[in-house]
Protein backbone atom coordinates (compact mmCIF):
# COMPACT_ATOMS: atom_id res chain seq x y z
CA UNK A 1 0.00 0.00 0.00
CA UNK A 2 3.13 2.53 0.89
CA UNK A 3 2.93 5.21 -2.06
CA UNK A 4 6.59 6.32 -3.23
CA UNK A 5 6.72 9.88 -2.27
CA UNK A 6 9.77 12.22 -2.98
CA UNK A 7 11.20 13.73 0.23
CA UNK A 8 13.74 15.24 -1.64
CA UNK A 9 11.43 17.04 -4.34
CA UNK A 10 9.26 18.36 -0.44
CA UNK A 11 12.25 19.27 0.97
CA UNK A 12 13.01 21.51 -2.07
CA UNK A 13 9.56 22.42 -2.28
CA UNK A 14 9.51 23.93 0.95
CA UNK A 15 12.46 25.44 0.48
CA UNK A 16 14.85 23.24 2.96
CA UNK A 17 17.96 23.33 2.79
CA UNK A 18 19.56 19.85 1.08
CA UNK A 19 22.92 18.61 1.97
CA UNK A 20 24.05 14.98 0.39
CA UNK A 21 23.63 13.61 4.28
CA UNK A 22 20.10 14.68 3.91
CA UNK A 23 19.94 13.86 0.12
CA UNK A 24 20.94 10.41 1.29
CA UNK A 25 18.18 9.66 4.49
CA UNK A 26 15.43 11.58 2.16
CA UNK A 27 16.05 8.57 -0.16
CA UNK A 28 16.21 6.10 2.21
CA UNK A 29 13.57 7.13 3.59
CA UNK A 30 11.43 7.65 0.19
CA UNK A 31 12.32 3.69 -0.58
CA UNK A 32 11.27 2.62 3.17
CA UNK A 33 8.89 -0.56 2.66
CA UNK A 34 8.68 -0.56 6.60
CA UNK A 35 8.64 2.38 9.21
CA UNK A 36 11.82 2.64 10.11
CA UNK A 37 13.26 4.11 13.45
CA UNK A 38 16.15 6.04 13.67
CA UNK A 39 18.92 3.52 14.55
CA UNK A 40 17.52 1.48 10.90
CA UNK A 41 17.54 4.89 9.32
CA UNK A 42 21.04 5.36 10.71
CA UNK A 43 22.17 1.50 9.40
CA UNK A 44 20.72 1.56 6.13
CA UNK A 45 22.37 5.65 5.40
CA UNK A 46 25.65 4.87 6.60
CA UNK A 47 25.91 1.92 4.47
CA UNK A 48 25.34 4.28 1.24
CA UNK A 49 27.49 7.12 2.95
CA UNK A 50 29.54 5.69 6.19
CA UNK A 51 30.33 9.42 7.18
CA UNK A 52 26.87 10.13 8.45
CA UNK A 53 26.36 9.91 12.29
CA UNK A 54 23.25 9.12 14.46
CA UNK A 55 22.82 12.90 15.32
CA UNK A 56 22.77 14.09 12.04
CA UNK A 57 20.05 11.35 11.34
CA UNK A 58 17.96 12.52 14.38
CA UNK A 59 18.68 15.82 13.41
CA UNK A 60 17.40 15.66 9.92
CA UNK A 61 14.12 13.61 11.14
CA UNK A 62 13.10 16.10 14.00
CA UNK A 63 13.99 18.81 10.75
CA UNK A 64 11.85 16.36 7.95
CA UNK A 65 8.98 16.26 10.77
CA UNK A 66 8.92 19.90 11.48
CA UNK A 67 8.76 20.71 8.36
CA UNK A 68 5.73 18.25 8.07
CA UNK A 69 7.32 16.02 5.32
CA UNK A 70 7.28 13.09 7.79
CA UNK A 71 5.14 11.45 10.14
CA UNK A 72 6.34 9.66 13.55
CA UNK A 73 4.39 6.67 14.55
CA UNK A 74 4.39 4.86 18.16
CA UNK A 75 3.22 1.76 17.32
CA UNK A 76 3.47 0.21 20.93
CA UNK A 77 7.23 -1.06 20.89
CA UNK A 78 8.71 2.17 22.64
CA UNK A 79 10.56 3.26 19.62
CA UNK A 80 9.42 6.32 17.19
CA UNK A 81 9.07 5.03 13.75
CA UNK A 82 9.14 7.00 10.33
CA UNK A 83 7.65 7.36 7.57
CA UNK A 84 7.20 9.85 4.69
CA UNK A 85 4.20 11.82 5.52
CA UNK A 86 1.61 10.21 2.92
CA UNK A 87 -0.33 12.52 0.34
CA UNK A 88 -3.34 9.89 1.48
CA UNK A 89 -4.92 9.23 4.74
CA UNK A 90 -4.16 5.33 5.72
CA UNK A 91 -4.20 3.39 8.93
CA UNK A 92 -2.16 0.85 10.44
CA UNK A 93 -2.47 -2.65 11.99
CA UNK A 94 0.40 -3.50 14.57
CA UNK A 95 1.03 -7.08 14.43
CA UNK A 96 2.07 -7.30 18.03
CA UNK A 97 4.16 -10.65 17.95
CA UNK A 98 6.20 -9.73 14.54
CA UNK A 99 5.75 -5.86 15.22
CA UNK A 100 4.76 -6.07 10.93
CA UNK A 101 3.00 -2.56 10.40
CA UNK A 102 0.06 -3.37 7.79
CA UNK A 103 -1.08 0.13 5.96
CA UNK A 104 -5.19 -0.12 5.04
CA UNK A 105 -8.12 2.26 4.17
CA UNK A 106 -11.64 1.31 4.57
CA UNK A 107 -13.97 3.80 3.10
CA UNK A 108 -17.09 2.04 5.58
CA UNK A 109 -15.00 2.70 8.81
CA UNK A 110 -13.77 6.64 7.59
CA UNK A 111 -18.03 6.84 6.72
CA UNK A 112 -18.02 5.79 10.53
CA UNK A 113 -15.51 7.61 12.02
CA UNK A 114 -17.30 10.81 10.74
CA UNK A 115 -20.59 9.77 11.85
CA UNK A 116 -19.50 9.09 15.12
CA UNK A 117 -17.85 12.52 15.53
CA UNK A 118 -21.02 14.42 14.10
CA UNK A 119 -23.30 12.27 16.73
CA UNK A 120 -20.92 13.34 19.66
CA UNK A 121 -21.34 17.01 17.84
CA UNK A 122 -18.09 17.17 16.13
CA UNK A 123 -16.87 17.80 12.75
CA UNK A 124 -14.05 15.56 11.76
CA UNK A 125 -10.81 17.25 10.92
CA UNK A 126 -8.31 14.69 10.99
CA UNK A 127 -7.32 11.92 12.86
CA UNK A 128 -4.97 8.66 13.23
CA UNK A 129 -6.54 4.78 13.68
CA UNK A 130 -3.79 2.02 14.59
CA UNK A 131 -5.10 -1.17 15.81
CA UNK A 132 -3.13 -3.56 17.21
CA UNK A 133 -3.36 -7.61 16.63
CA UNK A 134 -2.11 -11.17 16.79
CA UNK A 135 -2.40 -12.89 13.30
CA UNK A 136 -5.07 -15.90 12.93
CA UNK A 137 -4.04 -19.31 12.59
CA UNK A 138 -6.23 -20.48 9.40
CA UNK A 139 -8.57 -22.32 11.93
CA UNK A 140 -8.96 -19.22 13.93
CA UNK A 141 -12.02 -17.02 13.51
CA UNK A 142 -12.03 -13.60 14.48
CA UNK A 143 -14.02 -12.58 17.57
Amino acid sequence: MSQRIDLEQLCADRGLRITEQRRVIARVLSESEDHPDVEQLHQRASAIDPKISIATVYRTVRLFEEAGILDRHDFGDGRARYEAAPEAHHDHLIDVESGKVVEFVDPELEALQKVIAERLGYRLVDHRMELYGVKLDRGDKAD
